[in-house]
């Protein structure tokens, strides 16, 4: 297959490298999200899992697990295994986020309701833990229910952090670690593992994909600052709308006059919102430069994701992981 295409997006050329595996990702998701007993769940599942998205999270599995010359069967496990755990978060998310729009298309909770969202949700974690147990190695479902403790327990943090203004960068770093880059560390790093990849390989894997996740994060929040609705999957400006402390916010608001601290504890805090408020809280956002230093963050995480690739062979794969990390950040250059 051709994947020299310079043209193409990193993903898309992983996609098509990947592509015989991802189709059997793809035909496993679709044996085991079906439900001879309650039909409401592959219709739940459906919606969400064939709405489109990057399937990066798998991606990464396969990558890595192809990348240390892994050529056994449960690659595909575990890739389908990242998806599930990622597709019931979302479906607990928007719930919890009272979200009316994923990837463009309005959300399970709208279309049927808050109950069977949460419960599909716990149907797919269920699922996902079947799945993870088939390699028969403990030392990946060790990595693997580690990053589900610590996806739930970054939500739960960021429900505590949330319209705190004394909400610090440490604090937000603590969140995205949680909610996003656990997933995409513990992808990578399962992937070196049942290739039975070195220490240091395994470990590099593992701390790129945590870089790529906060990275990702960080563009994601800017983004709802500064994105277009279309091409973001969400409406500009939810992240105010929802009163999340994200990190061009938190970094407005140290440099906060009382003024601009007013209204932050306003529209934030207390959640008073009216017309033209976005629009302010944009206008103090690029006055402090919190939207450059947050964006020179996230091309930091970027690089720190390159460099932990080291360790690994010369590869296709690891170039085009190289050219994902690059490409992650370049919507916001």
């Amino acid at each position: 297959m051709d994947v020299d295409d310079v043209s193409q997006k990193p993903h898309d050329q992983l996609g098509q490298w990947l592509a015989p595996d991802m189709e059997r990702v793809n035909a496993l998701i679709r044996e085991r999200m079906a439900s001879e007993h309650a039909p409401r769940i592959p219709e739940v599942t459906a919606h969400l899992v064939e709405a489109g998205g990057k399937r990066l999270r798998p991606m990464l599995v396969l990558a890595a697990a192809r990348m240390c010359g892994y050529d056994g069967p449960f690659h595909v496990h575990l890739a389908a295994t990242v998806e599930f755990i990622h597709t019931a978060t979302l479906l607990h998310d928007d719930v919890v986020d009272e979200s009316a729009q994923r990837r463009g298309r309005p959300t399970a909770n709208l279309l049927w309701d808050n109950k069977s969202s949460v419960l599909v949700g716990d149907y797919l974690f269920a699922r996902s833990f079947q799945l993870m147990v088939e390699p028969a190695r403990m030392d990946v479902l060790d990595v693997l229910c580690n990053a589900s403790a610590t996806i739930a327990e970054g939500e739960v943090l960021q429900l505590t952090a949330a319209q705190d203004l004394s909400t610090t960068e440490g604090i937000y770093l603590q969140v995205v670690r949680g909610k996003t880059a656990a997933l995409f560390a513990a992808a990578a790093e399962v992937g070196g593992m049942i290739a039975d990849a070195s220490p240091d390989q395994v470990a590099g894997l593992r701390d790129y994909g945590d870089a790529l996740g906060i990275a990702f994060q960080i563009v994601d929040d800017l983004l709802d600052y500064g994105g277009v609705a279309d091409t973001i999957g969400k409406n500009v400006g939810d992240d105010f709308r929802e009163r999340k402390l994200t990190l061009p916010v938190i970094k407005a608001v140290a440099k906060a006059d009382a003024e601009e601290r007013a209204f932050w504890d306003r529209t934030i805090a207390q959640g008073d919102q009216q017309d033209g408020d976005l629009e302010r809280a944009q206008g103090i956002m690029a006055r402090h430069g919190a939207m450059e230093a947050a964006r020179a963050d996230a091309l930091a995480w970027a690089d720190r994701a390159k460099t932990a690739l080291d360790p690994l062979p010369p590869h296709d794969l690891r170039d085009m992981l190289t050219a994902l990390a690059d490409f992650v950040v370049a919507r916001i250059r």
